[in-house]
């Protein structure tokens, strides 16, 4: 949408800069550790880099440190952008985060509950059988 080389580089950058609060989000959803979602980190969307993207939920997760508390118009008006390319941001300061990690993934899994309320059935992703060999 917005991409441009440069964001493409400073996202490649952030990911190895990542914040204690960031690495741990990491370790908890890398390889779809919770309930099967894929998030990719320091990701580039809506002509901004997300700390964290689920695509498939249009779901945007930002770990904030002590500064963003002086930047809270900046963060609105990327909320405001976000939402206006139809994804929906959650924000955690870093510290709310690694008192207890389980509110940001229980607001993740309320979030996904919403947007796709039935999980996948085991049954619909079976392949019907094959019909035997042979005969006819």
């Amino acid at each position: 949408m917005w991409q441009t080389a440069d964001r493409t580089t400073r996202a490649r950058s952030l990911r190895q800069t990542m914040t204690l609060a960031e690495t741990r989000f990491w370790e908890m959803t890398r390889g779809r550790g919770v309930d099967g979602l894929k998030f990719r980190r320091q990701a580039p969307v809506a002509g901004m880099v997300a700390d964290f993207l689920c695509a498939d939920l249009k779901l945007v997760v930002e770990l904030d440190g002590g500064v963003h508390r002086l930047k809270e118009a900046q963060d609105s008006l990327r909320d405001q952008r976000l939402a206006e390319a139809g994804f929906t941001v959650l924000r955690s300061s870093n510290e709310a985060f690694l008192t207890n990690p389980n509110d940001l993934i229980g607001a993740i899994r309320d979030h996904a509950a919403l947007v796709r309320p039935t999980p996948p059935s085991s049954d619909r992703l079976r392949r019907p059988p094959s019909p035997p060999r042979g005969e006819g």
